[in-house]
């Protein structure tokens, strides 16, 4: 096992982005389940909402799983973050006005070329198997 000390910078930033998308995948899987223990009022998914004495019972469980609800939530929001500026860090910041844009088609004479109607000459009829039936044309 090699230490932190002796990895560079990049194999540190995978190794914790690594342990922040671990972490980020048990809080949402331990959120899941503590939505689903809530009590249903309405009799949707949730495995609470039966009557009966328990474990979980009560005004107290209310409160429990309400605020666990409410942090496991905030947690989740906060690696959430995280991931994305970590993602966005390897990246170079760029601009769509940035980029050369796709040249107009030009005709010999130097005017805009017309596109091809639809279905006599374009890109549908191009991909269309020899042999098969025609495409059917409006008037």
């Amino acid at each position: 096992m090699t230490w932190a000390g002796s990895l560079s910078w990049t194999e540190t930033f995978a190794m914790w982005t690594t342990v922040l998308l671990v972490v980020h995948l048990m809080i949402a899987a331990a959120l899941v389940a503590v939505v689903l223990l809530q009590r249903s009022e309405g009799g949707a998914l949730g495995i609470g909402g039966g009557g009966g004495g328990g474990f979980l019972t009560g005004r107290g469980t209310a409160n429990l799983l309400t605020r666990s609800t409410a942090a496991l939530a905030a947690a989740f929001f906060t690696t959430s973050i995280l991931l994305s500026i970590l993602a966005q860090r390897d990246r170079a910041p760029s601009s769509v006005f940035d980029r050369p844009g796709a040249a107009a088609p030009v005709s010999k004479d130097g005017a805009p070329a017309t596109p091809a109607p639809a279905g006599r000459g374009g890109v549908l009829d191009k991909l269309q198997p020899p042999g098969a039936p025609a495409i059917p044309q409006s008037k």
